[in-house]
């Protein structure tokens, strides 16, 4: 297995890892609903709530959020789905086209990678603390931030990837993809 299909694969494995913490939210939104029905069906047939309730489901909810958020970030940087901003690209010469894209992509890959040497020592520190939620159900803080380290970790490795491809004269992933929408929509 080469290099490119190993990040490759860990780049589309992020992005499922993704999808699956969005439906598990579904999941649990889904089955809190279902309780609430349930009980305000107990209600109005016995007089009484049966107090039916997933323990701290939104806090559950909100960590998937963020876990599927940051596990996204690499998959979609690849796929062209961030937001880029490419009005002032479009109208340099290539040359200071590549040069620009270079700079951007150094800038994005240090701040990114510093986010997540420092997000590892706030993993760590929570993991020596045994810092706990707040929630009905304490769980140790250091689960729900895993996914998001794991997943700034993967994106510092998506953008030395894109940086290194890019000075060695390629073409980034992204580029052309997700881009023009509005002249898709007409073609079609």
């Amino acid at each position: 297995m080469t290099m490119r299909q190993i990040l490759n694969k860990i780049y589309s494995i992020s992005g499922w890892t993704a999808a699956f913490f969005i439906v598990a939210i579904c999941l649990i939104v889904m089955a809190q609903v279902f309780l609430n029905l349930l009980d305000r069906l107990s209600s109005r047939i016995t007089g009484e709530a049966i107090g039916l309730t997933i323990p701290s489901y939104a806090d559950f909810t909100g960590f998937f959020l963020a876990g599927a958020s940051f596990l996204a970030l690499a998959y979609t940087l690849r796929d062209g789905s961030h937001i880029r901003v490419s009005l002032v690209l479009q109208h340099l010469s290539p040359k200071l086209r590549h040069g620009v894209e270079i700079w951007c992509l150094a800038i994005a890959a240090t701040m990114t990678a510093y986010f997540t040497v420092y997000t590892g020592f706030l993993v760590h520190e929570s993991y020596i603390y045994n810092d706990l939620s707040p929630g009905m159900v304490a769980i140790p803080i250091w689960t729900p931030m895993l996914p998001m380290l794991i997943g700034l970790a993967i994106l510092a490795v998506a953008l030395i990837d894109e940086l290194l491809c890019v000075m060695t004269g390629g073409q980034p992933s992204y580029e052309g993809k997700g881009e023009n929408l509005l002249e898709q929509d007409h073609a079609e």
